[in-house]
C-alpha cells in the first residue's frame, strides 16, 4: 500500500510541475517583482517559498526535518531551483529508502501547501498582463518521474 502512496505522490509531484511550469512558463524578472498593495509576497518569493517546501518534504521524509527561508534567487534561477528541488523529492520517493515521514503527512503539509502556493502564481499571472491560457488539466499529459521543465504541450487551452 506504501508503493502505491509513493506513487500517487510522484504523481501529484509531476502534476505539481506541469502547472507550476505552465505558472512561471514565460514570465520575466518584471513579473518576478510585482507586488500588490503594502507588503504582500510576490512572485519570486512565493516560488522560493515553494522551493522551500519542497527541500523540507525532503528532509521530512528522511527523518532529518529541517526548515529554511531563502531568499530568492533571479526569477530564471528560482524557476530552476523549483524543478531541481522536485527532482531531488521525487527521486527520494522513487528510492528504496524507508519514508520517515507518512505520505499522509507529506501530502498534507509541503505538497498541498505548494500546489497552493502554484495557484497563486497562476493568479497573479493575470493581474500585471502576463496572462497565462487556462487549460482542461484533466487531459494534460502528466507522468511520474517528469518533474522538469520537459513538459508536453497543452492538449486543450482556453481563454
Amino acid at each position: 500500500m506504501a508503493d502505491e502512496k509513493c506513487e500517487f505522490l510522484r504523481h501529484t509531484l509531476a502534476t505539481l510541475a506541469y502547472r507550476g511550469g505552465k505558472a512561471v512558463r514565460g514570465a520575466n524578472e518584471e513579473f518576478a517583482g510585482f507586488s500588490l498593495g503594502e507588503s504582500p509576497k510576490t512572485p519570486a518569493m512565493i516560488l522560493a517559498h515553494i522551493g522551500d517546501l519542497l527541500d523540507w518534504a525532503v528532509t521530512l521524509a528522511e527523518g532529518k526535518q529541517a526548515w529554511s527561508n531563502s531568499a530568492p534567487l533571479p526569477w530564471e534561477q528560482e524557476v530552476k531551483r523549483f524543478h531541481a528541488a522536485l527532482k531531488k523529492f521525487d527521486d527520494c520517493l522513487a528510492s528504496d529508502h524507508p519514508l520517515a515521514a507518512s505520505p499522509e503527512i507529506l501530502f498534507q503539509g509541503p505538497i498541498a501547501d505548494a500546489l497552493t502556493h502554484v495557484g497563486q502564481l497562476a493568479m497573479l499571472r493575470r493581474l500585471p498582463g502576463a496572462k497565462m491560457k487556462g487549460e482542461n488539466y484533466a487531459q494534460a499529459e502528466i507522468v511520474s518521474g517528469r518533474v522538469g521543465t520537459e513538459q508536453k504541450a497543452p492538449k486543450r487551452e482556453f481563454d
